[in-house]
This record gives structure tokens, sequence and C-alpha cells, in this order.
């Protein structure tokens, strides 16, 4: 009998949110029931350091990567080239059947464009979300990405919809790897995680800034900051690093009602989201992740590609002004949401790796 051919599937991440979405596809690449697929996984180097990187690995049990790219930092033109340089080396080295990338990020975009000018297929997790906002660079990196992909592996129906509105009529709803692991990481969650900072259960907003848009426009973060200083309820600010430096730069100060901590684990964050009453976020994955903990969300953008979220209501867009911001804020710990969305039946990870080996064993 033939020996089986291993399947070698590149999976290419550098950002923390793909970080804990590729925990959950790699958990089951490694089973039994995908034998005949392997993974090799690259790390850009995009977010190195190691609060916002090799925790996530640690904890969340990710192999260690077998290429480790070092970007760093830097403008997005010199570091997605810098990313395109050091995998075109990889991927020779590598020959993969096909290419795996997750969101939006820059890692996303070189990696597209990588395996584009190697004809290799691409399989995008994530395809299809749209915040209408051209001149954001996440939403250049989505559409780009599609372009490109060979399968798209889409979250939600709105996902899809977008995308046949483009002419994709190929796009694959699998559902949101993010809901698989929420709910498998959730039993091992930080309990009761508010207390190491001397909050109370439900009674503090948990708050996320680091897009560019907010943290390179000083009156954006000083009104987002303004906003917080503007209610009375505390505010957990884990800090991006990038967010740090900007509040610096900037000269912005940190009302008393807001307490800055380190980026905190995947685990630490689901208790802390868990505990808290209310999400202030410009993160897409915490804007979902607040909808699985049932806890209600204010998006600190003018747009989200979580589009189902505003409509169910779970999630509400701020204004930019620190006003307007307080009483979004407000508004959102008063108001009871509706149904939430549907984001899969929990095992999106299967569905993507059944798609990804039908499609290269043709």
């Amino acid at each position: 009998m033939t020996p089986q051919r291993i399947r070698k599937i590149l999976t290419v991440v550098g950002a923390r949110p793909q970080f804990v979405k590729a925990a959950v596809v790699g958990r089951r690449i490694r089973s039994d029931e995908f034998s005949g697929l392997r993974e090799i996984l690259v790390h850009t180097g995009q977010h190195y350091d190691a609060d916002m990187s090799q925790v996530f690995f640690d904890e969340l049990g990710i192999a260690e990567p077998a290429h480790y790219l070092g970007v760093g930092s830097g403008s997005h033109g010199a570091q997605t080239g810098a990313i395109m340089t050091r995998l075109e080396e990889v991927v020779a080295l590598e020959r993969p059947d096909i290419m795996l990338v997750y969101g939006d990020t820059n890692s996303t975009l070189a990696a597209a464009l990588v395996a584009a000018k190697s004809s290799i297929p691409l399989a995008h997790v994530e395809a299809g979300l749209r915040s209408y906002r051209r001149g954001m660079p996440e939403e250049v990196n989505r559409v780009v990405t599609d372009r490109l992909s060979d399968l798209l592996l889409c979250p939600t129906l709105t996902s899809v919809e977008n995308l046949a509105r483009e002419g994709r009529l190929d796009a694959q709803l699998v559902g949101d790897v993010m809901f698989d692991i929420f709910f498998h990481e959730k039993k091992c969650a930080i309990r009761n995680a508010s207390q190491k900072f001397d909050l109370e259960h439900k009674s503090y907003i948990l708050a996320t800034i680091h897009r560019a848009e907010n943290t390179e426009d000083r009156q954006r973060l000083s009104s987002i900051i303004g906003g917080f200083a503007r209610v009375q309820t505390p505010v957990l600010l884990p800090l991006h690093p990038r967010t740090r430096a900007a509040l610096s730069s900037f000269e912005i100060p940190v009302p008393p009602n807001v307490k800055v901590v380190a980026p905190q684990s995947y685990r630490n964050m689901v208790g802390l989201l868990l505990d808290a009453m209310l999400v202030a976020t410009d993160s897409g994955g915490l804007q979902k992740e607040a909808v699985f903990a049932r806890v209600p969300c204010v998006t600190l953008r003018d747009e989200t590609e979580w589009l189902e979220t505003i409509e169910a209501g779970w999630n509400q867009l701020a204004p930019g002004d620190a006003s307007g911001i307080a009483e979004c804020l407000k508004r959102a710990m008063e108001k009871p949401a509706a149904a939430p969305p549907e984001y899969g039946n929990g095992d999106a990870a299967g569905l993507i790796l059944k798609v990804i080996q039908g499609y290269i064993a043709k």
C-alpha cells in the first residue's frame, strides 16, 4: 500500500489575536482526524514583546514556531516588506501545499502577497469582513487578502454576503474560531481575576486601545481618555505598548478612575471580561468575545467589521468627542441587549480543516 503523502500547511501569524486563533486550529491539526496534515508555523515577529507574544504560546499550548522572522515594529510598508522578504525564503525551503492566514494584519497581507507570487494556494480565515472604510489599514489588508485567496473561510453569514456583493460566490461559511476557543478556554479562565486589581465583580469597564486610528491621533486618544474620566465607573485598561508610548508622547494624563495595567494573557483577559460590566475597545476580537460572554460593548471606532453585533444590540459605536463617548458608555451600562448573533456551532476549526483537506487533495 502506498503511504499517504503528508500535506503541508504553512500557517503565518504575527499578532496577538492570531496566536489565539491559531491555537485552536493547530490543536485540531495535531488530532488523529487530520493525521494527513502537518502544520509549519511561522511567527513573523510583528508582535514581539513577551507580554504580547510568548505568553500566548505558553498558555494556549501553541506549538513552537518552526520559523521566527523577527521583523519587529516599523511603518506599514517597511514591516510588510520585511515579512515578505523573509517569508519568501521560508516558502522556498518548506514548499508548502497551502498557506493559511488569519484576520487583517500586515502579517496577513504580506503572506497573501508571497503566496500569490509563489503560486501557493491561500486560505483566509475571517474572510469577508468589511468596515467599508478604505483608508483604514486593516480594511486594505482584508480586501487585498480576500482578492488573492483561493479559500475564503467566513465566520458569519454577513461576511459571506459581503463577498458575494464583490463577485466572490465561492466563500464558505465555517463559523468563528474565536467562538471555539473562548468556550474551551473559559473553563481555564482565571476566576475572580478582577480581585487582583482590587475591583469588584461587575463593577468596572474593561477597556483596550491599540489601533493606529486612535493611538496616532492625539485628539482622538485624548477624547477616549476624557470619556473614561467622565464616568464614575472604574476603568481597567491593560495597556498596549503602542498606546503607552502615545499617552506619554502626547502628554495625556490618565484620570484617577482609570487603572492602567500590563497586557494580560488570554485566560486572564477572559476572566476579566467575565467579571466586567462593560467592554470599551477598538479590538475586533474583544467585540466578539464580549458577545460570547454576554457583556455589552462600546466600540471606540467610527465603524466595525462585526456589523451583526451592532444589529443585535450587543455593541454600540462611540462618537468621537469625550462627552459623546461618556454618554455612550453610560447608555450601554443601562441598556439590556437583544439575542446574540450566531458564530457557528463551536467547531469552526474542524470545518476549516475539512475544507482545506478537500482542496489540497484534488
